[in-house]
């Protein structure tokens, strides 16, 4: 499903513009009721903390100066409190949703006092994945000091010292509530034992206790759209998880028209995108908001603390340039551009 992704971006084309004279373009893009420097912003990712020291902080401090959202996940590596310091004027909260209703309300509470403005409830995993890589390796929560993972430590100084200063990482918002729950594999952690499939009495109930904006995540099928507006929600997420769950759902790109033809709410996106192109080819096809998850990670894992301002410098100046190819002054201008919608002379 991840080349089914990238497929469904690379089919979409643009028609450049020639003899139009100097363009100023501007990134600039609205998003409920805010406005932010690029159309992008830091989507959730599971014990980023595993992924680079600190992982949390660095990247809400970075979304901060650059002006776009940061999304935690509630099987983070640090909980809400632990990166209130660092959040800026956009900070989400990603919610995996817990069976009990005092949990969940606990949970909330506990992000919006930490200073999250926006909950995003995710709809898309509704049953484990298998997850066959993972077992194979024999990853674990919290990871174990395996021969095979501490000869990879012992190449990676740097990040074997930022883990020893901060300790092993694990789900420490799950911690609190289902403690004592070690030694599982990633398929079957202890976020997946309190986890419930909601339905949309339970959509309705955090609406109901969520006094922010509310988004919905993992939304793929257009006929889904009016009942999650009657539900309140404040903006709807198209995503397949990212490719890695479920192989045999479609591309969210390809279903983005229908689901941006049903409804006025802002759009979110994800899926595949890799770079400025890609996020301009999401909103020509009705997305308001592209979101990255893995690249925020990989550009943490290149350059530590310098990779995501360099990421967000890249997505920035990428926008600019592929905006100047078409003579856009604004990001949604893309939709006029679409190759395939220009009938030739």
């Amino acid at each position: 499903m991840v080349s089914r992704n990238r497929e469904a971006l690379d089919q979409i084309t643009f028609m450049p513009a020639i003899l139009r004279g100097e363009v100023e373009a501007s990134t600039q893009t609205d998003f409920l009721g805010a406005t932010l420097d690029i159309p992008v912003g830091i989507g959730p990712v599971g014990m980023s903390g595993l992924i680079w020291p600190d992982a949390e902080c660095i990247l809400a401090r970075a979304a901060a100066k650059a002006g776009i959202p940061y999304t935690l996940s509630t099987v983070a590596s640090q909980t809400p409190e632990d990166v209130a310091s660092a959040l800026g004027d956009h900070a989400w909260f990603q919610l995996y949703p817990p069976r009990d209703p005092d949990v969940r309300r606990d949970m909330l509470h506990r992000a919006q006092k930490a200073g999250f403005t926006t909950a995003v409830l995710t709809a898309d995993l509704p049953a484990a994945s298998r997850r066959e890589r993972q077992i194979r390796s024999g990853l674990t929560q919290p990871p174990k000091l395996t021969p095979r993972i501490l000869a990879q430590v012992a190449i990676k100084p740097a990040w074997a010292m930022g883990m020893a200063t901060r300790g092993m990482p694990r789900m420490r918002l799950i911690d609190d509530y289902a403690p004592g729950t070690k030694g599982l594999t990633l398929n079957n952690h202890a976020g997946y034992q309190l986890r419930t499939t909601p339905d949309w009495d339970y959509l309705r109930a955090m609406r109901d206790e969520w006094p922010g904006h509310l988004i919905v995540k993992g939304v793929l099928d257009h006929r889904d759209v009016k009942p999650l507006e009657d539900a309140g929600v404040d903006a709807i997420w198209v995503s397949n998880h990212g490719g890695r769950q479920f192989d045999g759902a479609p591309a969210g790109l390809n279903l983005l028209p229908a689901i941006r033809a049903a409804t006025e709410l802002p759009i979110v996106f994800d899926g595949g995108v890799e770079g400025g192109l890609d996020i301009l080819r999401a909103v020509a096809m009705g997305a308001d908001l592209v979101m990255l998850a893995r690249g925020w990670h990989y550009a943490l894992g290149a350059l530590g603390r310098d990779g995501p301002d360099h990421l967000a410098h890249i997505l920035k100046s990428d926008l600019l340039s592929n905006m100047g190819q078409m003579a856009l002054e604004r990001v949604k201008d893309v939709r006029g551009q679409l190759a395939d919608s220009i009938a030739p002379a």
